[in-house]
C-alpha cells in the first residue's frame, strides 16, 4: 500500500437521536444518525412513526384522513 494517502482509522462514538450511544471503528471520531437497532421498529417490534418533514400530516391532507 501506498503510504500516506489512507484516511487514519479510529475509534468512533455513535450517538442516536434516542440516546443510545456505542463505539465503533470509522475515518471520523463522532457520528449521529436518526435510527439504530435499539429504537428501529424490525427489531424492537413496537411501531413507530418517524416523521420527516411532515410527511404523514401532508398524505392525511392529501388523502381526507380524519382522525377518530
Amino acid at each position: 500500500m501506498r503510504k500516506g494517502i489512507h484516511p487514519k482509522y479510529m475509534e468512533c462514538t455513535v450517538t442516536c437521536a434516542c440516546g443510545h450511544t456505542f463505539k465503533t471503528k470509522a475515518t471520523v471520531p463522532k457520528i449521529e444518525i436518526e435510527i439504530c437497532s435499539a429504537c428501529h421498529p424490525f427489531y424492537t417490534g413496537k411501531q413507530k412513526y418517524i416523521d420527516t418533514e411532515g410527511r404523514i400530516e401532508k398524505f392525511k391532507k392529501k388523502y381526507g384522513y380524519k382522525e377518530k
